[in-house]
């Protein structure tokens, strides 16, 4: 079988292509998003699910969570060009040009809303919006202003859940506000101890996104501690008003309590070391905390 070079040719770009766009995607970052709108979803519904409209929804928040980090990489692609961690994305290397990746994600971004508006509610759609904007457009650049920006970035990190809640049930309750505001909590010790280690690599780009002053310091790991410390009573208002039982709460408790221990070496030795655990730590506590309230949703 004779192969013709040229079409072998074509077909390695059309996969280093394909390649680079499931890139800008970030896949497990938007599976995350996907994964907390479902999870708001199961957890508001009293009755059967309606598992098209729930696989529509995760869909359209994986597309517009991808859409959304696809504008940040536009935005922030002389940026990735400084650090070690962004340098080999898409754009710094050249694989796409910055009208790919606008013309990608407005497809994406408009795929995504389409499924919205088609199989959940307007107030799901508006909320989308306002996520991907406040990502996007606010976030991103006040990331090089200081610690105000972990603030506005933490609505949007957020907001999945709530998504979910009010695309069940069509309204924003004070029981999705809890799984909201869990969610926006813990967003705090988690962008603040990957600032904490990736703090030289932000440095070479300008991300100013530690408090105290940019400082690696005890007050600073106080401060992850207080806004952890924080989770452990959120933790426990699902069952307080009804949403789950007491066994998740039990979890939640114990999780809180574990995440919580992990600040205590960050503040005695301030070490990467301790900072790396608080991460991981909250790559953990989330979908446990998350998967324990579907399990014992009453």
């Amino acid at each position: 079988m004779i192969v013709d070079k040229k079409e072998f040719s074509l077909a390695l770009v059309f996969v280093e292509k394909a390649k680079a766009y499931y890139e800008l995607l970030k896949f497990r970052l938007s599976f995350l998003v996907a994964f907390s709108a479902g999870f708001g979803y199961i957890l508001a519904t009293r009755s059967s699910i309606d598992w098209t409209s729930f696989a529509f929804l995760c869909l359209g928040g994986f597309l517009i969570s991808g859409a959304s980090i696809t504008f940040n990489q536009i935005i922030e692609k002389d940026l990735d060009k400084l650090m070690t961690r962004t340098m080999n994305r898409p754009l710094p290397t050249g694989r796409l040009s910055v009208n790919e990746a606008l013309a990608f994600g407005t497809i994406v971004l408009g795929l995504g809303l389409g499924l919205l508006i088609q199989f959940t509610n307007p107030l799901t759609t508006m909320l989308a919006v306002v996520s991907m904007i406040l990502y996007s457009f606010v976030y991103t650049p006040l990331k090089r202003v200081g610690p105000i920006a972990v603030l506005v970035g933490a609505f949007p990190g957020a907001l999945p859940p709530l998504l979910g809640w009010v695309a069940a049930t069509g309204t924003i309750s004070h029981e999705a506000l809890i799984i909201f505001g869990i969610q926006f909590i813990w967003q705090f010790p988690h962008f603040w101890a990957i600032a904490w280690v990736a703090d030289d690599d932000y440095k070479k780009a300008g991300f100013k996104l530690l408090p105290s002053g940019g400082k690696k310091d005890l007050n600073t790991a106080i401060q992850i501690m207080i806004y952890t410390l924080f989770l452990i009573p959120l933790g426990l208002l699902p069952a307080k008003f009804g949403v789950t039982g007491i066994n998740s709460a039990i979890i939640a408790s114990v999780c809180g309590i574990l995440f919580l221990s992990q600040t205590f070496s960050l503040m005695k030795d301030g070490s990467r070391k301790s900072a790396l655990k608080i991460m991981f730590g909250s790559f953990l506590y989330l979908p446990i905390v998350q998967i324990a309230y579907l399990l014992d949703k009453v």
